[in-house]
């Protein structure tokens, strides 16, 4: 991506965001139900509920509601959560890491899996190992997340309890986190016995959002070294008397990585949209799981401010994959 492009891409940042932010207010002021009728106690009076409606400014227009929103929005303020009286802001921060962190996991998972189907199956193309390779690829594509979930609670959880099925970490462990990126923290100041608890936690939700996006990754990528290995460095080297095996691992797998960096880049912001129904599975206390609540709830502001948060994700993760990208084909680079 040359310098044009990119501030091109950037400039674009800030319109996309502002038409997120106002076809999902609208939106939520369309759809049928009262977010204030949810707070309010049985026999509660008139005007108990015009006074909780003007509190959350619910009884002005639609487009002076929006006005506010976005005068808010530029002071860094994503309004006041209806269902918990907290603030939105904060309520996302505390529960983005352990849903960034689950998705790192998963997507850390995919990768390897898929690149090890795709690198089995391209090396026994046309063989009974390229078979066996495409019918998981399929099985497994075919089976959606949250099915991954439920079989592995029902096999790992209640058949063999050999790991928990629900939380993020065991609250009878005495450890204090001074961040929310509980298992990087872990992880940097070297107590690897709650790492280890943290990730016993994090695998079966995370096995279940991986195992689709990695049998995508694996049919991507092996379909990508069958083109590489017959470009002509691969026939090059071939001539030169390396092996098959070095051919698909030195010259056709890093110029069959391109495509599939992209793809990952796109699943990745998928997949904390997948995390929805993922983290209530599983009980996860993740910002999936806070998204249940806020639309069960009908808490506008809060699922205003997650959803916000999804886009710029979205736009923020795009924009440094085509970096990457760029950075692994220099002939992108022009421009």
């Amino acid at each position: 991506m040359g310098r044009t492009a990119l501030l091109r891409r950037l400039l674009l940042v800030p319109p996309t965001l502002v038409g997120v932010a106002i076809v999902v207010f609208v939106l939520l002021r369309v759809v049928p139900g009262d977010p204030i009728a949810m707070m309010i106690p049985p026999g509660a009076s008139t005007e108990d509920i015009d006074r909780l409606r003007a509190a959350y400014g619910l009884d002005q227009s639609i487009a002076v509601q929006m006005l506010a929103w976005f005068r808010d929005l530029a002071t860094g303020h994503l309004g006041t959560s209806i269902s918990l009286r907290q603030n939105v802001g904060s309520l996302i921060l505390g529960r983005l890491p352990a849903t960034l962190e689950l998705v790192a996991l998963a997507t850390l998972i995919a990768i390897v899996l898929g690149t090890a189907l795709a690198l089995i199956g391209a090396f026994y193309r046309r063989r009974a190992g390229e078979w066996a390779v495409d019918g998981i690829i399929g099985i497994v594509v075919a089976i959606p997340d949250f099915l991954w979930g439920l079989i592995f609670i029902l096999v790992f959880g209640v058949l063999y309890p050999v790991l928990p099925i629900s939380g993020r970490l065991d609250p009878r462990l005495p450890v204090e986190f001074t961040t929310q990126f509980y298992l990087v923290e872990a992880l940097v100041t070297g107590q690897l016995s709650v790492a280890r608890v943290l990730l016993s936690h994090m695998l079966m939700p995370a096995l279940a959002l991986a195992l689709p996006l990695s049998a995508i990754i694996a049919r991507v990528l092996k379909a990508s070294l069958a083109v590489a290995e017959s470009a002509d460095y691969a026939q090059m080297a071939k001539a030169r008397g390396f092996s098959r095996r070095a051919v698909l691992l030195n010259e056709a797998l890093p110029n069959a990585a391109i495509p599939t960096v992209t793809l990952t880049g796109v699943q990745f912001t998928f997949l904390v949209g997948g995390t929805v129904l993922i983290e209530r599975i599983f009980s996860y206390e993740g910002i999936g799981n806070m998204a249940v609540d806020a639309v069960i709830n009908r808490d506008l502001p809060l699922i205003q401010g997650i959803v916000l948060t999804f886009a710029v994700l979205f736009i923020a993760i795009n924009l440094l994959i085509d970096i990457l990208v760029t950075f692994l084909n220099p002939r992108l680079r022009r421009g």
